[in-house]
């Protein structure tokens, strides 16, 4: 199934290249905004399956349309894309779930990637992006874990049992388990239960 896309951007040259690029290669293309407060209005009219934009454009830019749609519980996937290099807007867009964020040189080769990526529910960030600012996946990833998830996380990789850590914070067994599935969804591990043991193991420096 093609996915249903609205796609903003202030460049017209860029915004004309990529309509015409996604239409040729058959995707949906409901509509296309020139500017964020644009975009924001079509993508509550049309609640598209993704929504492809500059990160930079007049009235709202990407990642304040990203905010906005999070707050309002908008199901759209967000895709940012932008000349900006830049470790700082990359771990905003990590904090507000963005889907895929394109580096514009690159987002006519990349741009079928992540959408085909972000369909399947996994985000798809510029491999050029990621080597560029040789982040590490780990950090970044805590900065979206509550207080008490990171304490948890931290008694995971001391190896302490769910009834252990409940004792530990004076809470339920069932809390610990709840709050362990979170910290699951928010590092993209799977259900296997070492998976939290070795993510803590590998960023016990950062907790």
């Amino acid at each position: 199934m093609n996915p249903n896309i609205i796609i903003a951007d202030d460049h017209p040259l860029v915004l004309k290249g990529l309509k015409d690029f996604l239409i040729e290669k058959n995707y949906n293309v409901l509509a296309s905004a020139k500017n964020g407060k644009e975009a924001l209005t079509l993508i509550k009219a049309h609640k598209p399956d993704i929504a492809i934009l500059d990160i930079k454009m007049p009235f709202l830019d990407g990642l304040q349309i990203a905010e906005k749609c999070k707050a309002a519980n908008i199901n759209t996937k967000i895709v940012l894309i932008t000349f900006e290099k830049d470790e700082k807007t990359y771990n905003e867009a990590r904090a507000l779930d963005v889907y895929g964020y394109v580096l514009k040189e690159f987002a006519l080769d990349e741009i079928e990637n992540c959408i085909s990526s972000v369909i399947n529910n996994k985000p798809y960030f510029s491999p050029e992006l990621i080597s560029y600012i040789k982040i590490n996946q780990g950090p970044i990833k805590l900065k979206t874990l509550t207080e008490a998830e990171i304490k948890i996380l931290k008694l995971v990789g001391d190896n302490k049992t769910a009834s252990e850590i409940a004792k530990k914070l004076f809470i339920s067994s069932r809390t610990v388990e709840k709050h362990k599935s979170h910290i699951r969804k928010k590092l993209a591990l799977d259900s296997k239960s070492t998976s939290l043991y070795l993510f803590a193991k590998e960023n016990s420096e950062y907790l």
